[in-house]
């Protein structure tokens, strides 16, 4: 629906105006790097360098420099922002039910009912699915609509007037790697012109007065785009190193258990570096794609963590938890970590009688998983109603209407403990 719309919009006189506008940053910059070749080659290199063999390694790094950074700048305005499967795309039928819902429950029920078997973990301030209205789409997770592409883009970091298109999942890498190698070749430039900028200060520069002014204004732009590049490309390291794009560090990304957290991507340095740039070494420093994933799921940390631990715990998009085994079920979930503060609260009323079985599994009816430390019990006044009997320390449950008898047992080890500290 989107890249329709934006096929639409160009074929406008209007649209067509705003098209060849967008490419004045471009064409700037360009011009800026074709101007700068001559100054750099013609009137530095072979104008004013007497010494060649210095000047032949002068135009070899530069040109390297050169040729990286021109590849990865071609690369980051070339490639396509991508577009969302139509599996993801809800159906008219579906979506005239959902902009004739009565209330925000309704429409949060119809959007959970379609995107049960969609990979996504992030939601709304309010615990919905996110949905696009106009792309008539279920948003994958780090996804948002761009007005300027007129589209949905999967892990959208910002749109980019310098490249006329949005930084994304499929070009994040060449934009990292472009800032890079811009940043190497204006202080490369910078550099090798200082003497030659000192010798004009001091009136010791020779050739043609306007060669010399060449010289000059290329030792100021270059260090003009350096001053401004070191700490874009500075900022962009940092947000590889913990995962994390530009609209995600001014809003953080809220997940259906967690809430919003800024950190809940970030798998540790080197795994986030590897999820940019990939596994192979060799192809790092390379404007080729490498980046790891779909750019519709990505892992998160607790899922990284849940990997890590005896239970192989892991919390599926639409709120199933599996886990490789049933002991302790959620324990390392509760324990304070950045994303372990639920975003809806479980209601215990009309609580049952719990009965804790000898393989993990609970006797509840409602809550048939719930975690043995959540809900501690005094029994003092059942303790009184022992069997006298028997000596086997059975207790009666007397909360809501029916009783069940205790027996108290050996658990995980632990040796029998009495009725009236029975946890359930």
């Amino acid at each position: 629906m989107g890249n329709e719309d934006i096929h639409r919009r160009r074929q406008t006189p209007c649209g067509c105006c705003m098209s060849v506008f967008k490419w004045i940053p471009v064409l700037f910059i360009f011009a800026v790097i074709g101007w700068s070749y001559y100054a750099y080659v013609v009137e530095l290199c072979v104008l004013n360098t007497e010494n060649r063999i210095a000047m032949v390694f002068m135009l070899l790094f530069y040109h390297v420099a050169l040729v990286l950074f021109l590849w990865s700048y071609w690369q980051t305005i070339n490639t396509s922002v991508g577009r969302v499967p139509d599996l993801w795309r809800i159906p008219d039928e579906e979506v005239n039910h959902l902009f004739r819902a009565d209330n925000t429950e309704t429409q949060k029920r119809i959007l959970n009912n379609f995107a049960r078997n969609l990979p996504v973990t992030n939601r709304t301030m309010n615990g919905s699915v996110r949905f696009c209205e106009k792309c008539k789409i279920i948003k994958p997770d780090r996804s948002h609509h761009c007005s300027v592409c007129s589209c949905c883009v999967l892990k959208m970091d910002h749109h980019c007037p310098w490249v006329n298109n949005c930084v994304n999942f499929n070009n994040y890498k060449f934009f990292v790697l472009f800032l890079g190698y811009a940043l190497i070749y204006c202080l490369y430039v910078a550099l090798t012109t200082l003497h030659d900028f000192v010798q004009f200060w001091k009136g010791q520069l020779t050739g043609t007065g306007m060669g010399r002014f060449h010289i000059l204004f290329l030792f100021f732009i270059s260090i003009m785009f350096a001053i401004s590049l070191v700490s874009l490309f500075g900022y962009h390291i940092y947000l590889v190193l913990v995962n994390r794009t530009t609209l995600e560090a001014f809003r953080a990304p809220i997940f259906r258990v967690g809430g919003p957290d800024k950190n809940g991507y970030n798998l540790g340095r080197y795994a986030n570096f590897c999820e940019v740039f990939g596994d192979k070494w060799e192809l790092w420093f390379l404007p080729v794609f490498t980046s790891k994933g779909d750019g519709l799921s990505y892992p998160t940390a607790n899922e990284q963590m849940g990997n890590g631990n005896a239970n192989g715990q892991r919390y599926e998009a639409m709120g199933q938890t599996t886990t490789a085994t049933t002991a302790n079920v959620g324990s390392n979930r509760l324990e304070g970590q950045p994303t372990d503060k639920l975003i809806e609260a479980i209601p215990l009323n009309n609580h049952h009688p719990h009965v804790e079985l000898e393989n993990g599994q609970s006797s509840s009816n409602n809550h048939p998983l719930i975690p043995s430390s959540q809900i501690i019990v005094n029994v003092e006044q059942a303790a009184a109603k022992l069997d006298p009997n028997h000596h086997s320390g059975t207790a009666i449950d007397m909360i809501g209407d029916r009783m069940a008898p205790f027996t108290a047992k050996e658990t995980n080890g632990a040796p029998p403990s009495s009725p009236a500290n029975h946890i359930v």
